[in-house]
């Protein structure tokens, strides 16, 4: 694997030696990227997709547990507005995960030298990487799902509004803003389209059939932003999909369920392993 671009300063202490953070540029703009390298170079690589408000920052020690794991490679991105990433140039659209995953997702994967990973998205990054995995059924060799949205459900856009008083009234914005460059361009990007009367119609469902890869679903039992009627649409469209619904957990199951996520992420990706080795 190769990061192309501007190598920035190495990763914190508690990464590891083996991790180094660089800027690629993508599409005119730079991404801040953070590379873990595999414990053998024939292992493959898991790209991570965060949340709609995440960042490489705001996964904490997620991908380097991932990777101490699973012995896998973790390539891990800020999309453009968040974290270190160069801002957008304009707000975004109801499309906005349509084009991460069909034109920005690709660029990156090639400047990165990366042509089979394993998909790991969570919430915005689960959509992206089933629109990705859609338009291109060759590429992943899995995808790792956490709470990802196919429809907008009215849950969802009730625990966002109320984001946005949070985000106005306590100190959730000084917060967040540990993890981001500019944290209101980040934030209210993020909110606006969630909450436009357009983005209600929103729907990835016929997107689901094209997807040929296998398919993890962890979705948290209490998720504040979607039911188990996403997971529900994805295994009728993918009836080979695995699913892990967890208990006492909201919306982020890495940070809420960590070792129940890891673990079965770990046993999902050794049946892929065993599998392709005696393909």
């Amino acid at each position: 694997m190769r990061v192309a671009g501007q190598e920035m300063r190495s990763a914190p202490p508690h990464w590891g030696m083996n991790s180094t953070r660089a800027m690629v540029t993508v599409n005119g703009s730079q991404v801040e990227t953070l590379w873990l390298a595999p414990r053998l170079s024939k292992l493959p690589t898991i790209v991570m997709l965060h949340e709609g408000l995440g960042s490489v920052a705001l996964w904490k020690d997620f991908p380097r547990d991932i990777a101490e794991r699973t012995g896998f490679g973790v390539f891990v991105y800020s999309r453009r507005g968040n974290g270190n990433s160069d801002g957008l140039q304009e707000k975004r659209s109801v499309e906005y995960m349509h084009d991460e995953a069909e034109t920005v997702l690709p660029l990156l994967l090639r400047a990165a030298g990366i042509e089979h990973p394993v998909l790991l998205g969570h919430s915005d990054g689960g959509s992206i990487a089933l629109i990705y995995a859609s338009k291109h059924p060759n590429s992943p060799r899995a995808l790792v799902l956490e709470a990802p949205h196919v429809f907008v459900e009215e849950l969802s856009v009730e625990s966002i509004a109320k984001m946005r008083t949070l985000y106005e009234t306590t100190d959730f914005r000084s917060k967040l803003g540990r993890y981001h460059r500019d944290v209101d361009a980040a934030f209210w990007n993020w909110n606006d389209i969630w909450l436009d009367p357009r983005f209600r119609s929103w729907n990835i469902e016929s997107y689901l059939g094209d997807i040929t890869c296998p398919v993890l679903l962890i979705q948290g039992v209490n998720d504040e932003y979607g039911t188990i009627r996403q997971v529900e649409s994805i295994q009728q469209h993918i009836p080979s999909a695995e699913a892990l619904l967890l208990p006492d957990c909201g919306h982020s199951p890495h940070r809420d369920q960590p070792q129940a996520t890891i673990d079965r992420i770990a046993r999902f990706l050794a049946t892929l392993k065993l599998a392709e080795h005696h393909s």
